[in-house]
């Protein structure tokens, strides 16, 4: 961002001429963003030609993009990573791998005894074993055995694959074999999950965002504009930005194992931020040509002001996420990324391809003009929207009555989250569908004690107190009804024992990764008290306990930041103490309502049947804490395009009444569209079948049609012409904080050449 203070020249050389010249301050040199407009203008050829070459790159980069996975683990070492380490040392590490996965085989004419059931499970535990990336394959069909149900009608063949494209194969072997000789094969676990979840990942992805969100967004774009040609050229920039963004998340992803989500998120925000931009440009620029600027002034002119919007709201976006990365957590920093990569991208289009794009187009923006729509609603003169002058006057003519009404029913939305839990999804909330959920039923039913992915105790230290303490152990869990028959494994000297304990139900729920945190922490240091043992739990569960630390642990440093350099901004852009605060609690107020209706719909059930939204016991771990830093970035957005409105107002007046009325209705339009566009994206990964991405979707949804509707056009004008004029105050010690400017200085807003009006700000 710049704190330039802009100029506007008597252009030559084609620019102006006419009505179209006009002169601002001499000596005031123009700002990065409005030289960035000048420079694409001059040879829009070459600009355009630019982003071609780095679009086909980028779709050449994006096809090798590789690693990607749905796991969502712990970046560095944790007690479960370490816990298998210490595992492979058991027997010098000959011991069985700890397995990833399971294959349910049932009947319910045989048994496990029976020649037809056995050579069908020997069968396909050979061919399993000779596929690439399956390191190991355990199977005992004798009677008695842990992996034959107590019936005899079903037993279960153990595997360990290295990764989640390594079980496509496994998948496809069983779904072979399914229903040959009256057999129910079916498959469950890790990587089978994982890769159900990738599946419906792109599943989502096409369906709520490119099928449903992108022709919404775009019919949006064409009832702002009235004209065909407007309304697409925001949607091909959002297009342009997420093919580029997905080149540079390819190169990242050569280096760092990235989530599978990536696509989704890049996908989302692309067109979100894409579109807003984009949307902030073309309405300035066709403000400008109705004020009577020569085009290539009126470009200069937009970049001076809707551009310099643009980076200052871009640049707080990637600040704000630049937090996430504390969390060392795969999804939280690949969201993250995904986010900044292609915000960086829509910025640096909308303030160079843009502008060419204008050069070339000119009024031909406004071609193919739709019938019923008026063009006029891209322009806004001097804050007249009458629909939205009139709205704003009755709050403000009634502001204690205004902020009591919206403000508590804000309040009232927001106390549900007294009850918001975090956990993760797991395979329970997949659809019936898809295979690795009927591989969980099936497992569920036969093996009501058994686990894929069992617990792993490790223990290391003195042979005989190990040897001793471990056994122990072992008759503790066997009476707790939440663990299975256990099985003990010891290294060839005896310094390392190995309890491996099925765990019932779900391996990621909250009532199982309770469970692992109450043996971590009670269980075990009673049970090895004064052994001198090191010991560690590891496994799905514990793995997953672990992922929920490293998104807990940092969570107040996140918000620390985020609240903090919103602060900031905002009082260096405003000079204010009290704008800089109301902004950030009525930010607060939007993001705790948004977590009410969160708890409210998906914890308890509150209209989940209504959306068609899956019920669950806990709130992905990543999702509030991902939602507060979307959520105070998209609304800084908004925050900074009101109140520089409202500011200039305040300027050229002195009355805080004037401003609100004004500054509001001239926003109104463009905020009101811009949030709509971005509640439709949204509202695309809430139509999914992910629980948390719907619960993603309909927070950032939720959140945006609040702060748009209650938050801009109620609660925020209450506030304001309650104060006053103590709105604008700024201690004079703080007199020497520097001014950043979001807009040009009041001497740069010289009237318009057909008007003679005072130049407004667009956005």
């Amino acid at each position: 961002m710049t704190t330039s203070n802009l100029t506007t020249e008597r252009t030559t050389n084609g620019v102006g001429g006419g009505p179209g010249a006009t002169s601002g301050s001499p000596g005031r040199p123009a700002g990065l963003t409005e030289r960035l407009a000048a420079k694409s203008t001059r040879r829009p050829g070459r600009t355009l030609g630019v982003w071609v070459l780095a679009v086909l790159v980028s779709v050449m980069l994006a096809s090798a993009m590789h690693g990607l996975t749905s796991d969502a683990h712990v970046v560095g070492s944790t007690e479960s990573s370490r816990a298998e380490a210490l595992y492979a040392r058991i027997g010098g590490g000959s011991a069985a791998p700890i397995p990833t996965d399971a294959i349910v085989i049932s009947s319910d004419r045989t048994t496990a005894a029976d020649a037809s059931f056995d050579v069908a499970a020997s069968g396909l535990a050979s061919r399993v074993r000779g596929m690439p990336g399956i390191t190991a394959v355990q199977t005992d069909l004798t009677r008695g055995s842990p992996l034959v149900s107590s019936t005899g009608h079903a037993a279960i063949i153990e595997l360990r694959a290295a990764t989640d494209a390594d079980i496509v194969p496994v998948e496809r072997a069983v779904k072979a074999v399914n229903g040959v000789g009256g057999l129910s094969v079916a498959i469950t676990g890790q990587h089978a999950v994982n890769n159900d979840v990738s599946t419906l990942a792109s599943s989502d992805l096409r369906n709520g965002e490119i099928d449903f969100g992108l022709p919404i967004a775009l019919v949006v774009l064409l009832l702002v504009f009235g004209a065909v040609v407007a309304g697409l050229l925001p949607l091909l920039m959002a297009i342009l930005s997420i093919a580029v963004g997905m080149g540079l998340a390819s190169l990242v992803s050569q280096e760092f194992q990235l989530s599978t989500f990536i696509v989704n998120m890049m996908t989302a925000m692309g067109l979100a931020l894409g579109i807003d931009y984009s949307l902030f440009i073309v309405s300035r620029f066709r403000e400008e040509r109705r004020r009577g600027y020569a085009k290539d002034e009126a470009i200069r002119r937009t970049g001076a002001t809707a551009g310099r919007a643009v980076l200052f709201s871009g640049s707080t976006f990637t600040v704000a996420l630049l937090a996430l990365f504390v969390v060392p957590t795969n999804v939280m920093r690949s969201l993250a990324a995904g986010a900044i990569i292609v915000g960086v991208v829509s910025v640096a289009a909308a303030l160079t391809l843009l502008p060419a794009m204008l050069a070339l187009l000119g009024d031909r923006v406004d071609a193919l003009r739709l019938p019923f729509v008026s063009t006029d609603r891209g322009a806004v003169v001097d804050g007249q929207a009458g629909r939205w002058r009139r709205i704003v006057g009755r709050v403000v003519r009634r502001p204690v009555i205004s902020l009591a009404v919206a403000g508590g029913a804000m309040v009232i939305m927001a106390v549900p989250v007294l009850g918001l839990h975090v956990g993760q999804s797991g395979v329970s909330t997949l659809p019936n569908s898809v295979a690795s959920k009927a591989g969980y039923v099936a497992l569920e039913r036969a093996f009501p004690h058994q686990s894929p992915s069992p617990v792993e105790i490790i223990a290391q230290g003195p042979p005989k107190a190990i040897q001793r303490d471990v056994g122990r152990l072992e008759s503790i869990l066997a009476e707790d009804p939440m663990f299975g028959p256990g099985s003990v494994r010891s290294s060839s000297n005896g310094d390392v024992r190995a309890l491996t304990v099925p765990i019932q139900g779900d391996p990621v729920s909250s009532r199982d990764v309770a469970g692992v945190r109450h043996l971590r922490a009670t269980v075990i240091p009673t049970t090895f008290a004064g052994s001198g043992a090191s010991v560690l739990v590891g496994g799905q569960t514990a793995d997953t306990a672990d992922y929920f630390h490293a998104v807990a642990a940092p969570t107040p440093w996140v918000l620390l930041f985020v609240l903090g350099i919103s602060f900031i901004l905002l009082l260096l852009a405003f000079r204010s103490l009290v704008v800089a605060a109301i902004s950030i609690v009525l930010n607060l107020l939007g993001v705790g309502a948004a977590y009410g209706l969160l708890t409210l719909v998906f914890i308890h059930g509150i209209g989940t049947r209504l959306f068609g939204f899956v019920h669950v016991t806990a709130i992905d771990a990543w999702v509030p804490l991902f939602l507060f830093s979307v959520l105070f970035a998209l609304s800084m957005d908004y925050q900074v395009f009101l109140m520089s409105r409202i500011k200039e107002r305040y300027d050229l007046t002195g009355s805080t009444h004037e401003a609100v009325v004004g500054g509001v209705a001239s926003t109104a339009r463009i905020i009101t569209g811009a949030a709509l566009i971005i509640i439709v994206v949204f509202a695309g990964f809430a139509r999914g079948e992910l629980a948390m991405f719907q619960q993603m979707g309909f927070g950032v949804a939720v959140a945006l049609f609040l702060d748009a509707t209650l938050v801009r056009l109620v609660i925020l004008p209450s506030v304001l012409t309650l104060l006053g004029d103590r709105s604008w105050h700024l201690p004079a010690w703080l007199e020497w904080l520097p001014h950043l400017e979001i807009e040009p200085p009041a001497g740069w807003r010289t009237a318009g050449p057909e008007t003679g009006e005072p130049s407004t700000l667009a956005a």
